[in-house]
């Protein structure tokens, strides 16, 4: 398996374990906050959505684009709120499934030691983002991360564990 080969199935795992960690949770589940800083299952999702999005296209494409909701709801990134939408659950997983899609074709297209076109809206203290690489990991990273405060969510929701793909 090369290394592309192999980022690519790591990031497909992370993306697999969150949803189906959230599979079969119903509407009010989802928008249920479950920790005191208030996010919701579903607003994870779509963090996760614009996370794909802007680091494989903004950060590593540098194709800063509008990314208009098909639902037509215009629903602002407040970067210091609990993650929230008031999108429906059909639009933020088909917006997360499609992220990850371009994701994916951005990874397949284009050599992993390509920099970056674009940057990321804040300075990471020691942090060098260089390069399509980097970009990967990260997001294996990211989506891992929130995959665990999922997984201790839907405990906490109906007391299922161990959810995931095995």
């Amino acid at each position: 398996m090369s290394e592309k080969q192999m980022l690519r199935h790591f990031l497909d795992a992370q993306r697999t374990s969150v949803l189906a960690i959230l599979d079969g949770l119903d509407d009010a589940q989802l928008r249920s906050p479950v920790l005191p800083s208030g996010w919701t299952p579903l607003g994870m999702i779509e963090h996760l959505a614009g996370a794909e999005q802007h680091w494989f296209q903004d950060v590593a494409m540098g194709a800063v684009m509008d990314h208009a909701w098909p639902d037509g709801i215009d629903d602002p990134y407040d970067p210091d709120a609990p993650f929230k939408t008031r999108h429906s659950v059909e639009a933020v997983f088909g917006y997360y499934r499609r992220q990850c899609e371009i994701s994916n074709e951005i990874l397949a297209a284009t050599p992993l030691d390509t920099a970056v076109k674009g940057q990321h809206n804040r300075k990471w203290e020691g942090e060098d983002i260089s390069d399509l690489r980097w970009v990967a990991l990260h997001q294996i990273e990211e989506t891992a991360r929130h995959a665990g405060h999922l997984d201790a969510a839907r405990e906490l929701l109906d007391g299922q564990t161990g959810l995931g793909p095995r």
